[in-house]
């Protein structure tokens, strides 16, 4: 059963949110992906969103660009956690989609994560933190990965003491 549903309102926001089902599948967490739009299948949009809880979905994630309304009519179906991702734009990096998400009204809230790779990401383990308040395992999984990144911050700064910041900068150029 699902854990986590996933809902975006195009194919094209697939790969843009991408590091949200890496994280999700590194973690073991059962999820599911649905297609579905706001605006051009509401009915589907909310069939979806009402029988979440039923499926065994405890947060929803939410995907979407340009007037973003997708992640705010996903929360006014469920008392499921939604959180928002607001994918890219033309238009200042996806200003308009962060826009969209944030300024939902009083009594209808959505959590926003940052538009662009992060956003994908920071969704998938911010619904992890969710699910951990009741899921020991989630907890300690989470506590690693975190341990894991302060790791390698500590390995970066052995690497850059010991070339010296021009190579290190060189090394990174290489690498691009």
């Amino acid at each position: 059963m699902p854990e986590i549903g996933v809902i975006i309102g195009s194919d094209s926001d697939l790969p843009r949110i991408s590091e949200c089902f890496n994280i999700l599948e590194k973690f073991g967490v059962n999820f599911e992906i649905v297609i579905s739009s706001a605006h051009r299948t509401p009915d589907k949009t909310k069939e979806w969103v009402r029988s979440a809880k039923e499926r065994g979905i405890s947060v929803i994630i939410a995907a979407a660009g340009g007037a973003a309304h997708l992640p705010g009519v996903v929360a006014a179906y469920t008392v499921l956690p939604v959180i928002g991702v607001p994918i890219e734009t033309n238009i200042a990096g996806g200003l308009d989609s962060i826009l969209s998400i944030i300024q939902m009204p009083s009594g209808i809230p959505v959590a926003a994560m940052p538009s662009g790779k992060a956003g994908g990401g920071n969704a998938a383990l911010f619904a992890l933190s969710i699910l951990a308040l009741n899921n020991e395992e989630y907890s300690l999984k989470l506590a690693g990965y975190r341990e894991n990144m302060a790791d390698n911050i500590d390995a970066k700064n052995k690497d850059l003491n010991a070339k010296g910041y021009m190579k290190y900068i060189n090394d990174l150029k290489g690498k691009e």
